[in-house]
C-alpha cells in the first residue's frame, strides 16, 4: 500500500517541526540565552513548560520509528530475504526507537547519565540500523528503484556517520583542551554537568546557611524585645 510511504515523511516533518517548536518556546520564555551561543535541543527541552512538549514529541517520533521498522522488516521478508541481517535490522531499529523515547523522558537536568544513554541508543545504534538497511538494499531481491535508492542511502549513511563522529570527536577534543578530562568520551561528557550540579548544590547550601543566620538574628531580636518588656 503506497500510503505507508508517507510514514517516513511524516516522521521527518513532525520531528523537525517539533524540535523547532521546543526551541522557539525555550527562547520565548527565556529558558535559554542565544547571546551565549546556540543551545542544544536537550538544553531547550530540559526546562518547563517545553520539557512536557519535548517528551511528547520524542514519544510520538519513537512510535512512528517503531512502525517504520516493522514495515521495513516485513517488506524485506516479502522480497525473499529471511536472513540474519533482516533480524538484526529489526532489533537495532527497536533499540534506537526506544532510545528516542528515553531522550525525551529523562531530561539532562534530572538524569544526565540516562539521557546520554538514550542519545547513544538513538544515534549510534540508529546509525548501525541505517548501514544494515543499506546492506539489505543490495541483498534483497532486485527492485525497480534500487538504481537510485542504493546510492541515496549510501550518501545519507556516510553523511550521518561523519556528523555523529565529528560531534563526538569535537566534544572529546574540547574537553582535552580545557584540561577537564583525560578519560573516555562518556566521562568527559558527564563531567561538565557534574560540576554544574555541584555548583548548584553549593549555591543552595550557601543560601540555606544565609537564611538560617538571618532567622537566628530575628529570633534574637524577638527575645530581646520580650525581655525588655
Amino acid at each position: 500500500m503506497w500510503l505507508w510511504a508517507l510514514l517516513p515523511i511524516s516522521l521527518a516533518v513532525f520531528g523537525t517541526v517539533g524540535i523547532w517548536t521546543v526551541f522557539a518556546v525555550a527562547v520565548t520564555n527565556g529558558s535559554v540565552n542565544l547571546t551565549e551561543g546556540i543551545p542544544f535541543i536537550s538544553n531547550c527541552g530540559t526546562y518547563n513548560p517545553q520539557s512536557c512538549l519535548f517528551s511528547q514529541i520524542c514519544n510520538i517520533c519513537s512510535v512512528l520509528s517503531l512502525w517504520i521498522v516493522v514495515i521495513r522488516y516485513q517488506q524485506v521478508q516479502d522480497y525473499g530475504d529471511h536472513g540474519k541481517a533482516n533480524i538484526a535490522s529489526i532489533v537495532l531499529g527497536f533499540i534506537s526507537s526506544i532510545g528516542i523515547s528515553v531522550i525525551g523522558n529523562f531530561q539532562q537536568s534530572v538524569l544526565m547519565g540516562i539521557h546520554l544513554f538514550g542519545a547513544f541508543l538513538a544515534f549510534f545504534i540508529g546509525l548501525a540500523y541505517f548501514w544494515v538497511q543499506l546492506f539489505l538494499t543490495y541483498r534483497a531481491e532486485p527492485s525497480q528503484d534500487r538504481c537510485w535508492v542504493g546510492p541515496v542511502r549510501a550518501l545519507c549513511c556516510t553523511f550521518c556517520t561523519i556528523l555523529v563522529f565529528a560531534r563526538s570527536c569535537s566534544t572529546f577534543l574540547s574537553s582535552l583542551r580545557s584540561g577537564s578530562c583525560s578519560m573516555p568520551l562518556p566521562v568527559c561528557v558527564l563531567q561538565p554537568q557534574t560540576r554544574h550540579r555541584n555548583l548548584q548544590r553549593g549555591l543552595r547550601s550557601a543560601t540555606y546557611k544565609k537564611n538560617c543566620n538571618e532567622n537566628s538574628h530575628w529570633r534574637c531580636l524577638l527575645v530581646d524585645l520580650c525581655c525588655s518588656h
